[in-house]
């Protein structure tokens, strides 16, 4: 398994409405373990999750499921594959 960062850039007239079902969505993940965090950006202009998932091909049918894609909450994202190697939740 990897970890990928997922970066968004939130389309500032449709986020609001769409962040409710965000983050039932994220939450579901999270209480399976697949969302290790996420949460918005201080100036509400995106966020960024850490999601857990076998490759990227994985996690993209994961975000090809969450609201803010399919409802088109966002104007852009990024993946980065992320490799934690030291901080209180790794072991």
């Amino acid at each position: 398994m990897a970890w990928f960062l997922v970066q968004t850039v939130y389309n500032q007239e449709k986020y609001a409405e769409v962040r409710p079902r965000h983050r039932e969505f994220l939450q579901k993940l999270a209480a399976d373990g697949v969302v290790g965090v996420g949460g918005p950006f201080g100036d509400d202009s995106g966020g960024a999750m850490l999601i857990q998932a076998e490759d990227e091909a994985a996690l993209r049918k994961v975000l090809d499921t969450d609201p803010y894609i399919v409802e088109g909450a966002l104007t852009d994202f990024t993946v980065q594959e992320f490799k934690p190697v030291l901080g209180s939740w790794v072991q």
